[in-house]
């Protein structure tokens, strides 16, 4: 199957409490500008924030969600202020999650 390219890779799954980064956050971002230059500052924000650990660009009232992993809520204002300075958006918000009730990177196959 990895000859084939349905295997893409081979992770482990770590307990982020041993890291310090026990805090998963849902940040909703929303953009004015959509020209490609601040598309390209955009994505090279989130590739270079090793906090992010997933970033989909949203149909609908959202531009973009991005799935941060952080020590704490004073870990994620540090993050923000980052960000913020890298790319201007118009509005972003954040979801601090309580619970997490199903994560997993399986596949419904």
């Amino acid at each position: 199957m990895e000859d084939a390219g349905i295997i893409i890779a081979r992770v482990a799954l770590l307990d982020p409490d041993q890291f310090d980064l026990g805090l998963s956050v849902f940040v909703l971002v929303r953009t004015n500008a959509h020209d490609p230059a601040w598309l390209e500052d955009f994505e090279k924000a989130v590739r270079s924030l090793p906090e992010i650990v997933g970033a989909h660009r949203m149909s609908g009232d959202l531009d973009y969600v991005l799935r941060v992993r952080v020590a704490d809520v004073k870990s994620y204002d540090r993050f923000y202020q980052r960000l913020i300075k890298r790319v201007p958006v118009a509005d972003i918000s954040a979801s601090f999650v309580m619970d997490d009730i199903k994560d997993t990177t399986e596949l419904p196959i």
